[in-house]
C-alpha cells in the first residue's frame, strides 16, 4: 500500500510518533494506503512554522499581488493534476469519479478568484469629528488559521477555506478527516511545487482527540473554520470561546425543497432526485425533506418514484454509477438506523430501505435510495441530519403551511422553492430561515456567491468577497496632524 507524510513546514516528514493507520476504499471495503497518524507534536511543529511565515518568512514580506501570483500558478498545478486527484478522491471517500472530475476541475477557479481578490483589499480613510487627526482602516490577516474539514468533499470544502485565508495573507494548518485524509497531502505537494514558501501550507493527519483538540487550542493558532456536524462544531466553537479565537462553522442541514401545484414537476422531480440521491445524499445541503403540497402529492411522489428507480448503484469508478457507496462505516451504520427509526415512528418506505445487495454493488457499503412517505415533521427522521439516501416526504397545505414546515426545524444551511409564480418565489426566499434558497434549482455552488447557514447551521459564510472578510481584522490608525496637546488627563 502507499504510505503518505505529513506536510510541515515545506517538507515531508515521518510522524513524530512513528505510527500510521490505513485509509479504506469504500466501495471495495479494503485498505488501499497508509495515513500518518499524528499527534500534538507534529501539531506544535505545524504551528510554529505556520507562525513563523506568517511573521517573519519569505510570506511576510510579499505583496498582495505576489500572493495572488502564487495563487493562480497554484491553480493551474491543480487544473493539471485534476484527474489524478479525482481518482484519488473516489478511491477515499466513494463519490462518483463524474462528480469528483467536476468538483477537481471547478476547483481551479477559487484560486483563480481569490488570487485576483487579493490585491483588491481596501482600507479605507475616516471623515472625524475631531480637528488636526487624519484617520484611516486598514485590514490584516487574522494569523494562523486551522482548517478542519470533513470526509464528503474534502478538497473542494478545503479550497473554500485556504483560498480566502491565503488571499487574505493568513497561513494554514490543515486537520482533514481521518477517513479522507489522501488527497489533502497530495494536494500539499503541488504547492511546494507552486512556490508557496515554507510554513504557508502544512498538513497534519490523524484522529480528532489526537490532533483536532491540540490544533484548536494551540495559543498561535487565531482562527478556526470547521465543516462537520454541528455537535462536533459546538465543541470546538466552545474551545475557541475559551481562548478568545475566531471561528467559522458550516455545519449541517435539514433542507426543505418545496413543490409548489403550479411547479414544472418534472424539473421539480429531477430536483428533488437531486438534492438527496446524488452525493449518495451526503451534504450538507442534501434537500432530505421535501415538502409537496396536497392536491399533487399522490402525483408527484408517482413521478418521482419513477425517476428514482432508474438510479444505479454500483462502481463510484464507472461512468454509468449514478449512486455510489457511503463513505465511512460508522456513517453506513447510521443510515441504516435512521430507517429503521423512521419505520418505527410509522413513517412508509414506497422505495428501498434496505442495503444494497446488488451484485454491483460489491463489498461496499451501500444503502439502497429510499423514500419514506407519511412522514410529519415531528418525526425524528425529519428533524435530524441523516447523511445519506434517504428522503422524507411531508405535505402541505398551502404557502403559510408550507412556511411553518420548512422553518420547524433547528437548521438553516439551505432551502428550495419549485414554483412558476414570481411573486410566490420572491415571498419564499425572503421568510425560508436558510443561508441559501434556491428557486427552481438545487444543489448550485460558486467561488462568487456567498455560502452559510442560519440557526444552528453555523456561523461565518464561505464562498464570494464576504469571505475573506472572515480572515481579516481591521486596524485603525490615528495621526496627529496638527492639533494641540490638551490637558493629558482627559480623553482627546
Amino acid at each position: 500500500m502507499k504510505r503518505y507524510l505529513l506536510r510541515i513546514g515545506g517538507q515531508a516528514c515521518e510522524p513524530r510518533g512513528g505510527q500510521w493507520f490505513d485509509t479504506q476504499n469504500p466501495y471495495t471495503g479494503e485498505s488501499w494506503a497508509q495515513i500518518p497518524r499524528g499527534d500534538a507534536r507534529d501539531v506544535d511543529v505545524a504551528v510554529q512554522a505556520a507562525h513563523q511565515a506568517l511573521t517573519r518568512g519569505p510570506w511576510a514580506e510579499l505583496t498582495a499581488t505576489q500572493r495572488g501570483a502564487l495563487m493562480r500558478k497554484l491553480a493551474d498545478l491543480i487544473a493539471r493534476d485534476a484527474g489524478k486527484l479525482a481518482t484519488t478522491e473516489v478511491r477515499d471517500n466513494g463519490k462518483l469519479l463524474a462528480e469528483m472530475h467536476g468538483q477537481l476541475n471547478y476547483i481551479p477557479q477559487w484560486f483563480h478568484y481569490y488570487g485576483g481578490l487579493a490585491d483588491k483589499v481596501q482600507g479605507s480613510t475616516l471623515p472625524l469629528d475631531k480637528k488636526g487627526y487624519f484617520a484611516f482602516t486598514r485590514h490584516e490577516p487574522v494569523g494562523v488559521v486551522a482548517a478542519i474539514t470533513p470526509w464528503n468533499s474534502p478538497l473542494m470544502l478545503l479550497s473554500w477555506k485556504i483560498a480566502p485565508a491565503l488571499a487574505a495573507g493568513c497561513t494554514v494548518v490543515v486537520k482533514p478527516s481521518e477517513f479522507t485524509s489522501a488527497s489533502t497531502l497530495e494536494l500539499a505537494e503541488l504547492f511546494e511545487e507552486a512556490g508557496f514558501p515554507p510554513g504557508v501550507f502544512n498538513v497534519v493527519t490523524g484522529f480528532g482527540a489526537e490532533v483536532g483538540t491540540p490544533l484548536v487550542e494551540h495559543p498561535l493558532v487565531s482562527k478556526i473554520s470547521f465543516t462537520g456536524s454541528d455537535s462536533t462544531g459546538r465543541l470546538i466553537n466552545e474551545k475557541a470561546g475559551r481562548h478568545l479565537k475566531h471561528a467559522a462553522m458550516e455545519l449541517g442541514g435539514k433542507s426543505p425543497n418545496v413543490v409548489f401545484e403550479d411547479a414544472d414537476l418534472e424539473q421539480a422531480a429531477f430536483g428533488a432526485i437531486s438534492g438527496i440521491f446524488a452525493a449518495t445524499g451526503q451534504t450538507c445541503i442534501a434537500g432530505s425533506r421535501l415538502l409537496v403540497q396536497d392536491s399533487i402529492h399522490d402525483a408527484f411522489v408517482e413521478r418521482l418514484l419513477a425517476v428514482a428507480r432508474t438510479a444505479r448503484m454500483g462502481d463510484p469508478m464507472s461512468p454509468d454509477t449514478q449512486v455510489g457507496p457511503v463513505t465511512t462505516p460508522p456513517q453506513y451504520k447510521k443510515v441504516l438506523e435512521y430507517i429503521d427509526i423512521a419505520r418505527s415512528e410509522g413513517a412508509t418506505a414506497v422505495l428501498g430501505g434496505e442495503k444494497g445487495s446488488a451484485p454491483e454493488c460489491g463489498k461496499g457499503w451501500f444503502v439502497e435510495p429510499t423514500i419514506f412517505t407519511g412522514v410529519r415533521n415531528d418525526m425524528r427522521i425529519a428533524q435530524e441530519e441523516v447523511f445519506g439516501p434517504v428522503l422524507s416526504v411531508i405535505r402541505f397545505k398551502d404557502e403559510a403551511d408550507a412556511l411553518h414546515i420548512a422553518n420547524d426545524v433547528r437548521f438553516g444551511l439551505a432551502a428550495a422553492v419549485w414554483t412558476k409564480d414570481i411573486g410566490r418565489a420572491i415571498r419564499m426566499s425572503e421568510k425560508l430561515q436558510a443561508g441559501t434558497v434556491w428557486v427552481n434549482t438545487y444543489r448550485a455552488v460558486s467561488f462568487m456567491a456567498p455560502f452559510g447557514g442560519y440557526k444552528d447551521s453555523g456561523l461565518g459564510r464561505e464562498n464570494g468577497i464576504d469571505a475573506i472578510r472572515e480572515y481579516l481584522q481591521t486596524k485603525c490608525v490615528w495621526i496627529n496632524s496638527g492639533a494641540v496637546t490638551g490637558n493629558p488627563f482627559v480623553m482627546r
